[in-house]
């Protein structure tokens, strides 16, 4: 089978690999898609921590596919099944996943990409965030993920606050239901909009998607007293400061929504295929970019560069 390889530092190379056999308990699905992860930019950059070559498919962890193979023991699973997978190498033609991290998708969504594991990792820190009726949202940073938040939290009867750099990602989180939008520009203009909006009470919640440092010190400006602050940004590139005499004083929950246990990081799958299904969400505007595997450099640099319109990469195979 073609698989992409991290070779180095920028550098992606396909090559014929063995197709991997499932173990007892795991099925091999052969890969549809897979979408890019702004954590994948870190290897590609070329961080201190990342071994080179890396694995055939490695960093791919976003794959959706078809079941095409079944290990001893694997019960409610055949193949032919179309799922989500919970897997970490689907950037090639096909991976291996426990048979218990991968979720079937319904007819219903036939034909259309289906990254659970970005969707799933939204619904969690959704659960998260405890948002309720009447409260104000601010979502700092409008991408994939925040455009997904916008849209449960408006429909949990929320009012959102949408703040983000680019004016696309702010029509963007128009349509997915925010009230509000600042451009993320001036740190201090930002704080004084969103103080005159919520009549100098602040955010019962504010999520930060960036992960990085500056959205998280805004972020925390943001929260009003015995408000919470949700870091749903992936902060990999190093040590954050916090400024925890403000936390301390504010008296704030600070929450860090990135989920480890595998059967909640199934549930918000599961989420993610019902509401779709169901027609509550459409994620289908946020994927802007798709590319073949032999483009995956491409769409990685697209997904560090952000080109016009760009939300999201998919590449498919």
């Amino acid at each position: 089978m073609r698989a992409a390889i991290l070779a180095a530092p920028g550098e992606i190379r396909v090559e014929d690999v063995a197709v991997p056999e499932p173990a007892a308990g795991e099925v091999r699905v052969r890969i549809e898609g897979c979408g890019v992860c702004a954590s994948n930019l870190e290897p590609w950059g070329g961080n201190p921590w990342t071994q080179y070559p890396g694995e055939p498919g490695g960093l791919g962890h976003e794959g959706w596919g078809i079941v095409e193979a079944v290990g001893a023991g694997v019960a409610g699973l055949v193949t032919g099944d179309r799922v989500a997978a919970l897997s970490y190498r689907s950037f090639a033609e096909s991976d291996i996943a426990s048979a218990e991290m991968v979720v079937k998708l319904p007819e219903s969504l036939a034909g259309k990409p289906f990254p659970g594991e970005p969707l799933g990792c939204a619904f969690n820190i959704f659960r998260r965030s405890d948002i309720r009726p009447g409260d104000t949202v601010a979502i700092v940073g409008i991408g994939f993920l925040g455009a997904v938040l916008t849209r449960l939290a408006s429909e949990a009867g929320a009012r959102v606050i949408a703040i983000s750099r680019r004016a696309e990602s702010l029509d963007l989180a128009r349509h997915y239901g925010a009230a509000e939008t600042i451009v993320m520009d001036d740190h201090y203009r930002i704080i004084e909009q969103v103080q005159a909006l919520t009549n100098g009470k602040g955010c019962e919640r504010v999520i930060e998607c960036v992960g990085k440092q500056w959205p998280l010190d805004l972020a925390g400006e943001l929260v009003g007293f015995g408000g919470r602050l949700v870091i749903a940004g992936y902060h990999q590139d190093g040590p954050r400061q916090v400024s925890m005499q403000m936390w301390n004083w504010k008296g704030i929950d600070v929450i860090n929504a990135h989920e480890r246990d595998p059967a909640v990081q199934r549930r918000g799958v599961e989420e993610a295929v019902d509401a779709i299904a169901n027609g509550r969400l459409d994620p289908t505007p946020l994927y802007s970019h798709t590319y073949p595997l032999e483009q995956l450099g491409e769409a990685l640099d697209a997904t560090r560069d952000k080109p016009e319109g760009f939300v999201k990469a998919l590449v498919l195979l």
